[in-house]
């Protein structure tokens, strides 16, 4: 055997595809894990972590339900390699409700109707989250423009710019 399948074989413990260690913080709390280097980030916070509100739709950045913040900022997890992530504060849909209370941005969405099936709301209201944290839902024109990389099939935005926009004008009265 080479030493490159010698290496490949004890990082794996059979010949194929190596593997690194990798520790990612999740909802604040950290989580030790064994990746290939090419996993995305998506299939290892909905396979490896259980975190099954991050959804797989295109798989080209296209529709956005795979968002997930990271540091704080919107990010299409299915073209993110998990490794990239080592070391940053990754938030997903589950870790942005603070117990049976809901995050201002999920409870506009269900007071304003903002879902319907309900596949593209999780990256929604995490694209929507950055977007008002970054200060730049200031208005219609605005959101809309600035969710253009999340899709939706069933509402056709109008409820989804409006719990945006809601969401908003409340978390900056609370600051």
């Amino acid at each position: 055997m080479t030493e490159l399948a010698d290496a490949t074989t004890h990082a794996t413990g059979t010949a194929g595809a190596a593997t690194v260690p990798l520790t990612l913080r999740v909802n604040g709390k950290d989580h030790d894990t064994t990746v290939e280097p090419r996993e995305l980030l998506v299939d290892v916070i909905r396979e490896r972590l259980g975190l099954t509100g991050t959804n797989v739709g295109c798989e080209t950045t296209s529709c956005g339900a795979c968002t997930v913040l990271l540091d704080d900022r919107s990010v299409k997890s299915c073209t993110m390699l998990a490794v990239q992530a080592q070391g940053r504060e990754i938030t997903t849909i589950e870790g942005l409700a603070d117990g049976d209370t809901l995050h201002p941005v999920q409870e506009a969405f269900r007071r304003c109707h903002g879902l319907q099936c309900g596949f593209c709301t999780p990256g929604m209201v995490m694209a929507s989250v950055s977007l008002i944290d970054e200060g730049r839902a200031t208005d219609e024109k605005t959101v809309r423009a600035a969710l253009k990389g999340n899709l939706c099939r069933c509402t056709g935005y109008h409820n989804i710019v409006a719990a945006v926009l809601s969401a908003a004008d409340e978390m900056e009265a609370d600051k």
